[in-house]
């Protein structure tokens, strides 16, 4: 069965910075691209960013560029997302999963809230 167990969330002030892990199990996902994604209250989940499976090619929504970094260890299966200069509006469930996404491997997320 596989898994994605999201980690690395927590209660931070406007401009601090955080490491999000996302490890999977059950199966290789060294050939998927990998997505992170975020859901504020009350909004509709959306994407954040991706990578590819080799790790060479990365892509991001605008709101996060220049502040918000996208690596993978494929010897770990483990893709991580490094957010700097958090504010406000990056509060948010975080979730990973492959891009696009396959529905069956969402995760419960990793809880981000950025106080002002």
């Amino acid at each position: 069965q596989v898994q994605l167990v999201e980690s690395g969330g927590g209660l931070v002030q406007a401009g601090d910075s955080l490491r999000l892990s996302c490890a999977a199990s059950g199966r290789t996902f060294t050939a998927y691209r990998m997505g992170w994604y975020r859901q504020a209250p009350g909004k509709e989940r959306e994407f954040v960013a991706s990578i590819s499976g080799s790790g060479s090619d990365t892509s991001y929504t605008d709101s996060v560029k220049g502040r918000f970094a996208i690596s993978r260890d494929n010897a770990k299966n483990t893709v991580y997302l490094q957010m700097n200069s958090l504010r406000p509006e990056d509060t948010a469930i975080y979730y990973c999963n492959a891009r696009p996404a396959i529905p069956i491997y969402w995760g419960q997320g990793t809880q981000v809230t950025v106080s002002s």
